[in-house]
């Protein structure tokens, strides 16, 4: 998983189909998912997946609203597309069941 270092590169990385992953390094119900995260990229391989640490781009969550992490929202061609937010824990199933749903 990529790691977002710039605003600038979240507004180039959302034109193509991306996935962005707001988490942070304190959050547990975000580290859960961790171990499970590079099998999940390998079965949604086209996809690009961006992990966004909430605490260092708050202005970019806040303009998405995305106040609760563990969080995962979809851009493809520019447009979000979904998301998956909130502050529950979400296991591995969730997340690609909501992966799916992209089409």
């Amino acid at each position: 998983m990529k790691q977002l270092s710039t605003t600038t590169e979240y507004m180039e990385a959302k034109e193509a189909k991306s996935i962005f992953m707001f988490s942070a390094t304190w959050c547990g119900d975000c580290r859960f998912l961790d171990p499970f995260m590079p099998e999940i990229e390998q079965k949604f391989e086209d996809w690009t997946f961006y992990y966004v640490d909430r605490d260092e781009f708050m202005e970019l969550a806040q303009d998405l609203d995305i106040f609760g992490i563990p969080s995962f929202v979809a851009f493809e061609n520019g447009k979000e597309i979904d998301r998956y937010v909130g502050r529950e824990r979400k296991t591995p199933e969730q997340v690609e069941a909501f992966l799916n749903g992209l089409g």
